[in-house]
């Protein structure tokens, strides 16, 4: 029976593979309507023959990763499931200490580990296609020092988490969902917090913005929107990518205005102020602290779900596979899939308002530098350096995009 559940899930897995192989590749329409052919939301108007071709290439291999990456994580806890393999690691750490906190910490390494190992190919596939493409500068030891960072950044996290989580279940069977909801409020600010000063210099090397003279102008901006910085930071993204971003991030006292290296060796002055003049529009706007209302509420139903959902599993499945109870450790890949699928089927929601509070910033950052042609030209250079879509297929941008597409960006500003 168990191999028939095996059979079922690995099938219906290439199955869905082929269908988004099909629609990114032959049915999905990235052409621009033919209204606005010509204008500066056409790609052919700042992009070469080649640099079309590449875009197009590139982007589709992209959202096609994308797709069977999160089923892909799907498949891998279910078969560990099914198969004892979550069971087994269980045993492990009971055998190894009495302590409970040690025994989390012995099963989440080895649950990490084979995550890690069966996640790898999909990563390094991404990875050699960015570089192939030219959007990743990164050397392979480069690669595997961020991707061994992060391996100890998420354990150190989850571990944190996972202790705590199954310590309520044990103690509130019933409501563990509310208590955990309950804590993971001040957790959440908390990482916010430490991101940019502890977490972040972890992957990069953060400086003050060397141009003095462009860092007063930021500030005198940041100042204008009462943005608490005395510092606007760069980081030497160069090394890792061609692609261009800037943003503030973290809360309090711990903000701070950020532009990668790239950003400011490729773009005018002008296009550096709208872009800075964007993402002080989400603090202006208070967009982290509404997020993190959605995010709070989105999460109270999301752990609900998840207990029953959870329930329901052990009651019919969870003998069968060898998790004796809620509690058991053994249930964590269980607790991950149940997750991780409400995650993904929210994804429209969250993008959607997300995409709407970008918006909201690309019409703060208009209203802020009355400088429409820096709007525009700072777009395409993103597209460029990015190669991506300006108009990706529909459930690209329902799935992926958490930004308005270029189109609709370019064509907000024209307009």
């Amino acid at each position: 029976m168990i191999r028939k559940w095996a059979f079922r899930a690995i099938v219906l897995y290439l199955l869905f593979g082929i269908a988004m192989y099909a629609y990114l590749f032959f049915f999905a329409n990235t052409a621009v309507p033919e209204a606005l052919r010509g204008t500066a939301v056409d790609p052919a108007t700042f992009l070469n023959g080649r640099e079309l071709m590449l875009s197009e290439d590139y982007s589709r291999i992209r959202n096609l990763l994308f797709f069977l990456a999160t089923p892909y994580e799907w498949l891998f806890y279910f078969l560990i499931l099914i198969f004892g393999v979550s069971a087994t690691f269980e045993r492990w750490a009971n055998h190894t200490s009495k302590f409970y906190v040690i025994r989390s910490a012995i099963y989440l390494f080895w649950l990490s580990l084979t995550s890690f190992i069966i996640m790898f190919p999909l990563s390094y596939l991404s990875f050699t296609i960015s570089k192939s493409y030219q959007i990743s500068t990164q050397t392979f030891s480069g690669w595997m020092k961020d991707k061994l960072i992060d391996f100890w950044v998420s354990y150190g996290t989850m571990f944190v988490v996972i202790t705590v989580l199954y310590f309520l279940i044990k103690k509130f069977p019933k409501r563990w969902w509310l208590a955990a909801w309950g804590l993971m409020i001040p957790f959440s600010i908390f990482m916010m917090f430490i991101q940019p000063v502890v977490i972040d210099p972890l992957y990069n090397d953060f400086y003050p913005l060397k141009d003095k003279e462009l860092e007063a102008k930021i500030l005198e901006m940041a100042d204008k929107a009462n943005i608490p910085a005395e510092h606007v930071y760069e980081v030497d993204m160069s090394t890792k990518t061609n692609s261009l971003n800037a943003y503030v991030n973290g809360i309090g006292s711990n903000s701070r205005i950020v532009l990668w290296d790239t950003t400011l060796e490729r773009l005018s002055e002008e296009e550096i102020l709208f872009i800075m003049a964007h993402e002080m529009g989400h603090y202006v706007e208070k967009h982290i602290y509404i997020g993190m209302a959605g995010y709070i509420l989105l999460s109270l139903v999301g752990l609900w779900l998840t207990a029953k959902l959870m329930e329901r599993w052990l009651a019919r499945r969870g003998k069968e596979w060898k998790v004796e109870k809620m509690s058991s450790l053994s249930s964590l890949p269980a607790f991950l899939l149940i997750t991780s699928v409400l995650l993904f089927a929210a994804s429209p929601l969250t993008n959607m308002v997300s995409r709407y509070q970008e918006s909201r910033a690309d019409t703060y950052a208009i209203e802020m530098t009355q400088d429409k042609e820096a709007g525009i030209e700072s777009f395409q250079s993103l597209t460029k350096a990015g190669l991506s879509q300006v108009n990706p297929p529909y459930l690209v941008k329902i799935f992926r995009y958490g930004h308005p597409t270029m189109l609709e960006r370019i064509k907000k500003i024209k307009d």
